[in-house]
């Protein structure tokens, strides 16, 4: 791809890098964080400023080019990339301003979550963002944005205050509670890839913290009777629990480890507190554990020390709303007794919602499933790329059984069989944001193959 237009002016609007198949960085650069997805787009164009943005659209537009928005990289089914397509990175984007009168920190869309954590942590600031450090913000927040804030602070999207988007011609446009609203609304839960290129997110601060309780609860050698059984624990904790702690709960079969269960979470209290809260988790068999009474930066950099820089995988995840019997628990538990061949890694992972998640209408925001308890999330990982195909046949016969214990799935954990995507991700939702989408983008530019339809 070649940025040409028809003036001179135009030409040189352009100060980011293009990266063809060409160059010499290309197979570097068109890589995404979930190394089991290959694709070779035309171009990777890397953006500085949102007027590089504006002319890669316009110029892509002008030649019907297809694009794919990329921050992070992260998307689990690479919607970020793809064959023949032009990808317009906003990687190198990375400015953070902090309004201390407004109370607001503004990013650009290449801020990653450890760029914020650190930025915020310095000044004694959290923030409800995600887990994996190099999960790009954009993306996190306009998909929901869970984490293991979120049932404090709510959602990475209940934050947000404001957008700039670039839409389809190339102009830039902002979006909040008093200009394009219907946008605005959108963007919250469904602004990924689908109306345009997001090149900066206002978000309002949380209240400052010193410290936080950082916890993980290890099980070694389970039977899926024990982990059927912390199961009905945990989902019996989420009834009254407060909203100070969230959960994160894994059932897994690991080729080094065995069958086990992780379980971390974040407490914004002390360490005595949610001990006596996960009392019952403790007194257990085979269990060890960890407290530590420490800075929320500090409990972050622990979190995301855990994580890879990148993985082969096939992950999805669903809502759940409702309490489930032990046979259901047992028969979940029973997902990870064995593993696909070459698989090293895979589990059940409970992902807590519920408290200020749900003090939002499932109709204020385009993230509808305001109501779920928690997303139950199904993952295989693999090394070796010739087990590819019998780790993803093992994760769609799985899901199978899961949809008859969920309704609707995460757009940030997105499954690329859903027949009827748009309703599984948005709900009731869909119909509104099908007419946003005629509105902002009428020529459905920005597509891949889960973006919300113009025509069914």
């Amino acid at each position: 791809m070649t940025l040409e237009t028809n003036t001179s002016k135009d030409k040189s609007c352009f100060s980011g890098e293009i990266v063809t198949r060409k160059s010499k960085t290309y197979n570097k650069d068109r890589q995404i964080y979930n190394r089991a997805i290959q694709k070779f787009p035309k171009a990777i164009v890397y953006c500085k400023i949102t007027e590089d943005v504006a002319c890669a659209v316009k110029d892509a537009f002008k030649k019907r080019c297809p694009v794919r928005v990329r921050s992070g990289g992260h998307n689990y089914e690479g919607y970020s990339t793809g064959n023949n397509i032009v990808v317009i990175d906003v990687s190198k984007m990375r400015k953070i301003r902090i309004n201390y009168k407004e109370n607001t920190v503004t990013i650009q869309s290449g801020v990653e979550n450890y760029m914020l954590y650190d930025f915020l942590g310095k000044r004694g600031y959290p923030f409800p963002g995600g887990t994996c450090p190099t999960v790009g913000l954009s993306g996190y927040s306009l998909g929901g944005g869970w984490g293991l804030s979120a049932r404090l602070f709510g959602l990475g999207t209940d934050s947000l205050v404001e957008a700039e988007i670039v839409n389809y011609e190339g102009e830039v446009l902002k979006a909040n509670k008093r200009v394009n609203t219907d946008l605005f609304w959108a963007l919250r839960g469904a602004g990924g890839g689908n109306f345009g290129v997001v090149t900066s997110l206002k978000f309002k601060l949380p209240p400052k913290v010193k410290y936080v309780t950082i916890f993980r609860i290890l099980y070694s050698k389970t039977s899926q009777q024990e982990q059927a059984y912390v199961m009905n624990l945990y989902q019996n904790l989420f009834k009254h629990l407060d909203r100070r702690a969230n959960i994160r709960a894994s059932f897994y079969n690991s080729h080094v480890e065995g069958k086990g269960i992780d379980i971390s979470g974040i407490f914004y209290g002390k360490e005595k507190e949610i001990k006596e809260i996960l009392n019952r988790f403790l007194r257990l068999s085979n269990v060890s554990y960890v407290f530590r009474y420490v800075t929320f930066l500090e409990a972050i950099s622990l979190i995301e020390d855990l994580y890879p820089a990148s993985e082969k995988f096939k992950d999805t995840g669903a809502f759940s709303n409702r309490m489930y019997t032990k046979d259901e628990l047992y028969n979940l538990a029973g997902v990870v007794r064995s593993r696909a061949e070459g698989s090293i890694f895979t589990a059940v992972t409970f992902y807590g919602l519920g408290g200020a998640v749900k003090d939002v209408g499932s109709r204020e925001t385009a993230f509808y499933y305001r109501d779920s308890n928690y997303i139950i999330g199904m993952q295989t990982v693999w090394e070796d790329s010739k087990f590819a195909k019998e780790n993803r046949k093992w994760l769609d016969n799985k899901v199978c059984y899961l949809k008859t214990l969920t309704e609707g799935f995460y757009v940030n954990f997105p499954y690329n069989l859903l027949k009827d995507y748009e309703k599984a991700y948005y709900g009731e939702n869909i119909c509104r944001l099908t007419k946003i989408k005629k509105k902002y983008d009428p020529f459905n530019f920005f597509h891949f193959p889960q973006s919300i339809r113009i025509t069914k």
